[in-house]
């Protein structure tokens, strides 16, 4: 009797948080994984633990050549994919401050443009792949609404939900995770039995059980983002952005994936 051949996975933002748990639930289950991250030293480490099932693609998921040649790469390694999960990107937490057009173009380059090039780049691999699905994790700087978050951006949702329209016909299903709900009920008997306060290792579970029934939408309400997209706040990360393109006096503001 044949043995099932492992599931063929691309992750993107496996540096920290969510991210990082997803990567290690997924590689215990025996699966392949393609792993992106801003930095390649988690992704070699990932790599060390799991000699033969890590492909480590990092790169500035910004950067259009860049994932050109991460979608390249998978398809010479493994020729599809079955799961794509696109987590990377940037939470901002600026609480009580005033939001400066540099943050929000860090965000839209760290979700938005990250995620389309992605997308574009996962979707001849899963037209191929086995009962694939594709997944997207929005950021909360890109998905609650404004009284939840600065930013009441819903580009994430317009990209998956116009992909699932062009993988309809490939039978290939894409489901969105989102950490929140549209209308929040004023009503507590409404609210989510689930936990507010997660890990982010709760989180990687909730998410990857949720995900075997292929739902077009995961909630993953919490009290706090922090544990989940640990990155820097704003004011670090834009400003040594910025610094750093001074110096050079090139290279746009670019975000975390």
């Amino acid at each position: 009797m044949a043995l099932e051949p492992p599931t063929r996975y691309w992750l993107t933002g496996a540096g920290n948080g969510v991210g990082a748990a997803l990567a290690e639930a997924i590689l215990e289950t025996g699966a392949l994984l393609a792993v992106s991250s801003r930095s390649a030293g988690s992704c070699e480490g990932l790599s060390a633990r799991y000699p033969g099932q890590v492909l480590a693609v990092p790169g500035d998921l910004t950067d259009s050549q860049t994932v050109r040649e991460i979608g390249e790469q998978i398809t010479r390694q493994w020729g599809a994919l079955d799961i794509v999960i696109l987590n990377a990107g940037t939470a901002e937490y600026v609480d009580g401050q005033p939001i400066d057009h540099m943050i929000i173009e860090h965000i839209v380059r760290s979700n938005l443009l990250a995620a389309s090039l992605c997308i574009n780049a996962a979707l001849p691999l899963l037209r191929t792949g086995n009962e694939s699905h594709l997944v997207g994790i929005a950021s909360p700087a890109t998905y609650l609404t404004p009284s939840h978050t600065g930013s009441g951006e819903r580009g994430v949702r317009y990209l998956f939900d116009a992909a699932r329209v062009d993988l309809a016909p490939n039978g290939v299903d894409v489901t969105l995770v989102h950490s929140g709900v549209d209308n929040p009920s004023p009503n507590l008997d409404d609210c989510f039995p689930a936990p507010l306060r997660w890990t982010a290792e709760a989180a990687a579970h909730h998410v990857l059980t949720q995900l075997k029934e292929r739902p077009q939408e995961v909630v993953l309400p919490v009290a706090t983002m922090t544990a989940l997209w640990p990155l820097p706040s704003s004011t670090e990360t834009v400003q040594a952005d910025i610094d750093s393109c001074q110096a050079s006096n090139k290279c746009p503001i670019k975000g975390q994936p």
